[in-house]
C-alpha cells in the first residue's frame, strides 16, 4: 500500500505454510541491488535480506544472474574462488576496500551449464569470471558470512522479457539440485534522475511508486503474461527503465519460481529518490521472518 507521502510501505504478505516451495526445491529471489553504495548503506532492504538469508543455509550453492554480466550466449562461471569485482567508478574509497570472499562450486556450475545446453541455450563456461557488484553487493546482506558457494550465470545479449522468462524456466530445474536462484537488478533504474543527496531511504518519485505498485500487483497475482508485456502496459515503464537489462532478471526469477508458488514481498523502499528497492522471494520456509516493515 501507499503511505501519505507516497512512499511504498510494506503490504502483505505475512509468511504462511502456503509459501513453502515443493519439497526439496531451493528458493528463488529477485533482489533490487540499487547503487553500489548499497553495500555500505543497507537501508530498509538489507535487514530483510539478512533475515531471508537464514533460510539458505541448507542449499548447496547460490546461482546469481546479474545485469552486470552480459555475454553472447550464456556463460557460467566455474571459478573455485571467484574474486570480488569492483566494476564501477567514482564512488567513495571505502567501497573499493570491500571484498566478499566466497567459494565457487565448479561441479554444480558445470552441471548447470549442461542443463542449459540441453535446453537449447548456447552455453559455455568461464573459469576466470569473478562476482560483479550485482552479485556480491546484495549477497553481503543476504549471506554476510559468505559460507555458501556462489557462481554466476550471465544474462545473454539480445534478451527480451519473453526470452528472459524462458531462461528462467530453463533454470528452474537447478532448484531440485539444491541450488538457490538469485536474480538481481532494480525495480526502477533511471540513472539520469538519481539524486544522491536524497539518501538511501528517501521519498519515492511518483512515477516510481506507480510503476512499483503495478509490478507488485502483477507479481503477487502470478500474472506472468502481464509482466512479459510490462513495456506496453505498466505505467511509466519507459521512464522507469530507459533500458531493460535491470528489469529482465525479474522475468528470469518468474520463470524459475514455479507457477504455484506465491511471492513474498521484501519492501525495501526507495533510495536516491528514484531507485526502488522492491524485491521478492519464493519458496522460503514456513518459519521465515515476515516481510512486513
Amino acid at each position: 500500500m501507499l503511505s501519505p507521502d507516497n512512499t511504498m510501505t510494506s503490504a502483505n504478505p505475512s509468511t504462511s505454510a502456503s509459501s513453502v516451495a515443493p519439497a526439496g526445491l531451493a528458493p528463488v529471489f529477485f533482489i533490487s541491488h540499487g547503487a553500489p553504495t548499497f553495500a555500505l548503506e543497507p537501508g530498509r532492504l538489507g535487514p530483510l535480506l539478512q533475515a531471508a538469508g537464514q533460510h539458505l543455509q541448507s542449499v548447496k550453492a547460490v546461482l546469481v544472474v546479474s545485469p552486470h554480466w552480459q555475454t553472447r550466449g550464456v556463460r557460467v562461471s566455474t571459478s573455485p574462488a571467484p574474486e570480488t569485482v569492483h566494476d564501477f567508478g567514482g564512488f567513495p574509497a571505502p567501497l573499493y576496500a570491500l571484498h566478499y570472499p566466497v567459494a565457487g562450486h565448479p561441479a554444480l556450475a558445470a552441471q548447470v551449464a549442461e542443463l542449459l545446453a540441453a535446453a537449447s541455450w548456447p552455453t559455455s563456461v568461464d573459469e576466470q569470471r569473478g562476482l560483479d557488484h550485482g552479485a556480491w553487493v546484495p549477497l553481503r546482506h543476504l549471506l554476510p558470512a559468505g559460507d555458501v558457494p556462489v557462481f554466476q550465470v550471465s544474462l545473454p545479449l539480445g534478451l527480451n522479457a519473453g526470452t528472459a522468462l524462458q531462461l528462467g524456466e530453463a533454470l528452474a530445474a537447478v532448484r531440485a539440485l539444491g541450488v538457490a536462484v538469485v536474480t538481481t537488478g532494480s525495480m526502477t533504474h533511471n540513472l539520469y534522475e538519481v539524486d544522491f543527496q536524497a539518501g538511501p531511504d528517501s521519498i519515492s518519485a511518483e512515477y516510481v511508486t506507480d510503476f512499483t505498485r503495478w509490478v507488485r500487483q502483477a507479481v503477487t497475482q502470478n500474472d506472468t503474461q502481464k509482466l512479459v508485456n510490462y513495456r506496453q502496459q505498466a505505467p511509466h515503464a519507459q521512464r522507469a527503465h530507459p533500458t531493460e537489462e535491470h528489469f529482465l532478471p525479474l522475468l528470469v526469477a518468474m520463470g524459475a519460481r514455479g507457477n504455484a508458488e506465491p511471492a513474498q514481498v521484501l519492501d525495501g523502499g526507495t533510495t536516491y529518490h528514484v531507485l526502488a528497492m522492491e524485491s521478492y522471494a519464493w519458496g522460503l520456509s514456513a518459519t521465515s521472518t515476515e516481510t512486513t516493515h
